[in-house]
């Protein structure tokens, strides 16, 4: 196996930590649009890893670097606006493609709150036809969240219940970032892309439907020591592919951002600093949304001040095999002092980084196959959860 990782911020940074410590490929070549930072996330990792230079907006560029490095796995790394064209310069290249998060939806032009528009994933899964018939798999999806909650889902679905009545992703945390009144623990400008745009709820009866931002606030209660958080609505690849592979009625994703993040966000609304459309400022063009982050910390400079668990996990409630009414929540806690001591990286961006890590040691051995389009909850689920927990990260579970 021949890796091309596209990008070298928190995440990519923090997946080849991860993967230096397996042996399941032959050399992993790290690209980002700045030479400097690949240069810095493949030092000291040996020579399977290779720092090189990419546009990835440019579909040609990518296909033209998978070709000089043999490349026979694209990972993307890099916030959803490049999706396309990688997933597209993957192709092109012959190579299979992973993600961490699907190409980005476009709302309902007239009833943005009530009906979808074009969905998370949709210009991707439009092509699934085409990856099949040339016998290629694009895993999308398979970060954390999404990624390992779709693993949970068909983990439950398979072995847990004989019929559910809802998969509730829900995610919440207790981090504090020291010396900071606001610093987000992980990208600001895809955590206003979710948390802005109408989040998606699916019915069986109904569909994918949307309701306003931040609906349904319910106060979740989760586990090692994180205690109750307060969750809501979110848009979120998982809503759009768990009912693609797994039966339930109802399908939801809620995140714990607490009153103070939420009241940010709706202040970036209001002041239209949430828009990707650029403004010209003293003879420059620039996005609002692109000033926020730049204004912001980087997040994956921040571990040595962070402390406190993120919790991802999956809700679920139905009939267990004995018939009677069952509610359980799987879940994976990361500790910031272990990820920070054991890796070197935050706890929000180790946990993303480790399960796409994990799923291209199941390609690599065998363990996962496929073709076409596919999220994780397509493929078996406890090849993964067993190998998760040999990479030094237990999940668990609890019956609620």
């Amino acid at each position: 196996m021949r890796i091309l990782l596209v990008g070298a911020g928190g995440v990519g940074s923090a997946a080849v930590s991860i993967a230096a410590r397996r042996s399941f490929f032959e050399t992993m070549v790290v690209a980002d649009h700045d030479p400097a930072r690949a240069a810095r996330a493949v030092a000291g990792h040996g020579d399977r890893f290779v720092a090189a230079t990419v546009d990835a907006s440019d579909a040609d560029a990518v296909a033209a670097l998978c070709r000089e490095h043999r490349i026979t796995h694209v990972f993307n790394a890099v916030d959803p606006r490049f999706v396309l064209p990688i997933f597209d310069g993957a192709f092109a290249a012959g190579a299979d493609y992973l993600d961490m998060a699907m190409s980005l939806s476009r709302p309902h032009p007239d009833r943005p709150y009530a009906e979808t528009g074009v969905k998370l994933g949709d210009e991707q899964f439009a092509a699934a036809d085409r990856w099949a018939a040339a016998g290629r798999l694009a895993l999308c999806g398979i970060g954390v969240e999404p990624g390992l909650s779709d693993v949970f889902a068909r983990y439950a679905a398979d072995e847990l219940f004989t019929g559910i009545d809802e998969i509730g992703v829900r995610d919440g945390a207790n981090l504090t970032v020291a010396g900071y009144d606001f610093a987000p623990s992980f990208s600001i400008w895809t955590t206003i892309e979710e948390c802005l745009n109408p989040p998606v709820v699916w019915e069986a009866d109904r569909g994918w439907f949307t309701t306003e931002p931040f609906s349904e606030p319910e106060v979740f209660d989760f586990p090692a020591g994180i205690g109750p958080v307060e969750c809501v609505n979110v848009e979120h690849e998982e809503v759009l592919l768990i009912p693609r592979w797994v039966k339930a009625r109802r399908v939801t994703f809620k995140y714990g951002l607490g009153a103070e993040f939420i009241e940010v966000l709706r202040t970036l609304h209001k002041l239209g600093l949430d828009s990707t459309a650029p403004v010209r400022v003293r003879g420059v063009d620039v996005a609002p949304r692109d000033v926020v982050a730049a204004a912001l910390p980087d997040p994956a400079t921040l571990g040595d001040r962070m402390s406190g668990k993120t919790c991802a996990g999956t809700y679920v409630t139905g009939t267990g095999p004995d018939g009677r009414p069952r509610g359980v929540y799987l879940y994976h806690v990361v500790d910031n002092e272990w990820s920070m001591t054991e890796y070197g990286h935050q706890a929000v961006v180790w946990q993303t980084a480790v399960n796409p890590v994990v799923a291209l040691e199941l390609l690599a051995t065998g363990a996962w196959s496929g073709t076409g389009v596919l999220g994780p909850e397509a493929l078996p689920p406890t090849p993964f959860l067993d190998l998760l927990t040999d990479y030094g990260s237990p999940w668990g579970m609890e019956e609620r």
